[in-house]
């Protein structure tokens, strides 16, 4: 589908232990830079409009697929300008310092 900007894909995750779509919200909803939006009756969910303009990946549709207790599907969507290598460096060098970590000595 045509977008300004965004990438949008959709996972199909399979587990060794059964999985559950509320667990996995609750998971992803404590990841910095993730925002869980999976509210169908309301109408929401994500879309790469919606995610255009924000560092966060949109996440959301987080469902067990019928007859497969040990799988999650979901749909993430992210604003590729904003959210692509650049970010991300910058974002991996604020853990690092703030975990005070340093690179090994050759």
């Amino acid at each position: 589908m045509p977008t300004l900007v965004g990438h949008a894909v959709s996972i199909y995750a399979t587990f060794d232990a059964p999985a559950h779509a509320a667990e996995a919200r609750r998971a992803l909803s404590a990841f910095s830079g993730v925002r869980v939006v999976d509210d169908l009756a309301d109408g929401s969910y994500p879309t790469p409009l919606a995610a255009a303009g924000t560092d966060d990946v949109l996440v959301g549709r987080i469902r067990n697929p019928a007859g497969d207790d040990r799988a999650l599907a979901l749909f993430a969507c992210g604003d590729n300008l904003r959210k692509g290598a650049a970010l991300n460096a910058v974002q991996i060098a604020e853990l690092v310092v703030s975990k005070g970590l340093t690179a090994p000595s050759a």
